[in-house]
């Protein structure tokens, strides 16, 4: 039977979550004679390989093959994928999340109706670990304070979206507007999708498509997701300035404010008490979303660790975007 779906998987020192999405894909109601998995894996130095090598001895029926990705960043590993990949059918899957048995099903589905040229879902998203760190920072990833009104984090209604994390799409849309951006290290995604709606294309969003995305398991690594995201974030905005969206300059104008307006309360004093409400105002939210998330979730830690957590998300992100406003490109 010919592969209809091609599965791309970019992926680099995973050994801990990469064999939880290969089950998961092996467990999709969609036919596995006609789907193909295809991991680019960016020179993993752990036991990735292993764990993928031992998969394919366990499920010789399923059509999984590792291609290498020397570049090693994940709009690179996109397109080595999708170059090798045989399916009409392009499917854009993350090596930290675990995709509902009937994900693929759906996605198929959205676009041989002609709902959109993109299609996506929702996370569900669950901690990377049990230590109440990463407890607090899977609560804090789906909450609007912290995102604001990202729809595939806390989207429960069907409709058109900017972007979606993992879409799916004909190979035809590749040929028509370009591959995946490798001058970007992250921010692939809203980039490509950018692209899709100035060609007037679509990008729907079906909250039935679902899938776990595991958040990350410390506040310093959080601190770095972020800070990549709103750097990579600035690169783009260069080029598209007219995506920037409310929820994403929230964080540097508050990151700026922070800086300047005690330094201009030198000259202009009320602006101290300003800053000084700001903050109060700042604090007393991050205080009741903490406890709200803590009573919700039957949780006590998240009191503390939530507003830790949209903390680190709002200034990492913030301060990134205003650096990488002010400087070229570097990975």
């Amino acid at each position: 039977m010919p592969i209809q779906v091609s599965v791309v998987v970019p992926c680099r020192n995973e050994e801990k979550t990469i064999r939880l999405l290969l089950e998961a894909l092996a467990q999709q109601t969609f036919p596995q004679a006609e789907m193909e998995v295809l991991i680019a894996d960016g020179l993993s130095e752990d036991g990735t390989r292993d764990v993928i090598t031992t998969f394919q001895a366990d499920n010789p029926s399923m059509r999984v093959r590792v291609l290498e990705n020397p570049n090693r960043i994940i709009p690179a590993a996109l397109n080595v994928g999708i170059n090798a990949a045989q399916g009409e059918y392009i499917l854009r899957m993350d090596a930290h999340a675990i995709p509902k048995p009937d994900y693929v099903t759906r996605c198929v589905e959205a676009l041989q109706a002609g709902t959109a040229e993109n299609v996506g879902g929702v996370w569900e998203i669950r901690p990377q670990n049990e230590h109440w760190i990463a407890r607090s920072i899977a609560a804090a990833a789906a909450h609007p304070l912290a995102v604001g009104d990202a729809g595939y984090r806390i989207g429960s209604q069907a409709g058109y979206v900017d972007t979606v994390p993992f879409g799916a799409f004909r190979r035809e849309l590749i040929e028509r507007i370009g591959p995946f951006d490798e001058r970007l290290l992250t921010n692939e995604d809203y980039e490509f999708n950018t692209r899709i709606r100035q060609s007037g294309g679509r990008i729907w969003l079906d909250p039935q498509i679902r899938s776990v995305y595991f958040a990350r398991g410390s506040l310093s690594d959080l601190a770095k997701q972020y800070w990549r995201y709103g750097y990579w974030k600035a690169q783009m905005l260069k080029r598209y300035p007219k995506t920037l969206r409310l929820r994403q300059a929230l964080p540097p104008l508050f990151v700026l404010s922070l800086v300047l307006l005690p330094i201009l309360s030198l000259i202009i004093q009320p602006l101290l008490t300003v800053w000084l409400i700001e903050i109060g105002i700042y604090l007393a939210a991050l205080i009741l979303v903490g406890i709200q998330l803590a009573i919700q979730e039957k949780d006590a830690a998240l009191a503390l660790g939530v507003p830790l957590a949209i903390t680190t998300m709002h200034l990492s992100w913030g301060a990134a975007l205003l650096v990488g406003s002010l400087s070229s490109p570097h990975s």
